[in-house]
Parts: structure tokens; C-alpha cells; sequence
């Protein structure tokens, strides 16, 4: 068995197999904070899910996958239907990654995942080793993203950690920001530098990427994404995204699956 809903009771580590992957349709959904003794590598086809980690944020919109070493403590969030697909390694059998990582999933990769997300609980060992290999081939030769955002750990922050990791908070300004944790501005770009080696504005401003990668793989439009992030114009949104990515915010949709929005 190898297609799952919500209600599967299902367990990875509990598994014997070197490679475990499991297929699902999942609407909203919060895994909470957790973590496995298998290593993990997520993709969503369709859908958009947010990360937070120990320490820092992730997002993981489609065409990309994420590797979650064993033992990593994370909290997978959907807030609209995804394509789920995950593949869990036994990291004593495998040269496994020690760190997180967001990688490009081409054709082949993707075919790849689809077919070891569907293999039988049951499958041999033998069966799986030519895929498996070709996985691991794929996997090395990939593109690497960096969509992650490292988090500050001071307690005069810790309000503002829990409110971040809120679909509908907006990280405010400098000076609000200030104003909300009763320091100085200068106090909070000082903190936000230490802990996260970024000034508070330089911070945002990839909060905001992320945010913007979030929503518009969710389907929303390029001007209510805008708007929502509070730029002061649509052109001034777009102009950010494509410095940040390279492309267009209408781009990056076009090349997101357009089954996603149906």
C-alpha cells in the first residue's frame, strides 16, 4: 500500500524497508512538530506547503522537492490541495544528506518519485536498487534553492516567532516591528543581524519573497499578492520578484502545473 488518505495510520519508521514512499490528495492540513529516524524527501506536484523548522521557515512550492535529514524536527502546513508525494530513506543503507535541502525536480527526477511514492510497503530489496540508484544520481545533479529563512531565537522575539508562523500574519515594518517588541529600531536591526546574519530589512524583504512564492503558487493574482504584501504598486512587486528569482511573477505561474488551480 503505498496511496494514503488522512485517515491512514502510517509510520515510516516503523516500516523495514530502505526506501518507503507513500502518494496522497491532502486539502488543509498541520502535521504539528515531529520528526523521523528515516531521512525524508517531499515534493508537491501541485500545491504549495510551508516549513518551519527548528530555527528557521521554508517554503516549498511545486516543481521543487525538500530533503529533511533523519531526526530533523519540522512541521509541514497546507492550505489548499496538494499532490503529495514523499520517499523516506533508511540513512544506514544510503550516503544520506546531513542538511536540509530544496532542490529543482526535472522530468526524469519527478517520474522517479512518482514511481518509488507508489512501490508496495512490501517490495524487495533487490527490486528497488536500479531505481533507487538513478534517484540518488538525479538527486546530487540537482539545481539547489534557497528558500529558507533562518529565525531569531531572543526572547524578546519569541511573540513574534509564534506570529510568523501564521498563514495570514504580516510581517510588519521596522518601525512597527519595533514598536510591537518595545525596542529600539536600531535594537531590532542589531538582534535580527546576530541571529540571523540579515538586518530586519533585509529579512523582511525575503519573507516577503517567500510569502509572495506561497501565494501565488496558491493561485492568487499577481495584484492581490501585491497588494496583500503591501508594495507600493504592482510594477514595484514585480520588479522585486524578478530581481529576486530571475522571473516575472506571471512566469513563475506559467511554469507552476496549472492543474494546481482547478
Amino acid at each position: 500500500m503505498a496511496i494514503i488518505d488522512q485517515k491512514t495510520q502510517f509510520d515510516a519508521d516503523k516500516l523495514s524497508a530502505s526506501v518507503v514512499g507513500i502518494a496522497a490528495d491532502i486539502g488543509q492540513h498541520d502535521s504539528g512538530m515531529h520528526q523521523h529516524l528515516k531521512g525524508q524527501l517531499l515534493y508537491a506536484p501541485q500545491g504549495c506547503i510551508s516549513f518551519a523548522l527548528e530555527n528557521s521557515i521554508c517554503i516549498l512550492p511545486p516543481t521543487k522537492a525538500v530533503w529533511i535529514p533523519p531526526s530533523t524536527r519540522h512541521r509541514a502546513t497546507m492550505t489548499n490541495v496538494v499532490a503529495y508525494r514523499s520517499l523516506y530513506f533508511d540513512c544506514a543503507a544510503f550516503a544520506c544528506p546531513t542538511d536540509i535541502a530544496v532542490i529543482e525536480v526535472n522530468t526524469l527526477l519527478k517520474a522517479l518519485i512518482d514511481k518509488m511514492a507508489l512501490w508496495a510497503w512490501d517490495k524487495t530489496e533487490s527490486e528497488m536498487t536500479n531505481t533507487t540508484a538513478l534517484f540518488w544520481e538525479e538527486f546530487y545533479a540537482a539545481r539547489r534553492h534557497s528558500f529558507q529563512l533562518p529565525l531569531p531565537s531572543d526572547r524578546r522575539l519569541q511573540r513574534f516567532r509564534q506570529q510568523v508562523m501564521q498563514q495570514s500574519y504580516l510581517v510588519p515594518n521596522l518601525t512597527s516591528m519595533a514598536a510591537s517588541v518595545g525596542a529600539s529600531s536600531k535594537t531590532v536591526t542589531r538582534l535580527f543581524k546576530a541571529e540571523t546574519g540579515m538586518t530586519y530589512q533585509d529579512w523582511r524583504q525575503q519573507w516577503r519573497l517567500l510569502k509572495a512564492i506561497e501565494l501565488l503558487s496558491r493561485g492568487m493574482q499577481v495584484s492581490d499578492v501585491s497588494c496583500w504584501l503591501e508594495f507600493s504598486s504592482d510594477s514595484a512587486f514585480i520588479a522585486f520578484f524578478k530581481k529576486q528569482t530571475g522571473q516575472t511573477p506571471l512566469s513563475f505561474i506559467k511554469n507552476t502545473p496549472r492543474e494546481m488551480f482547478n
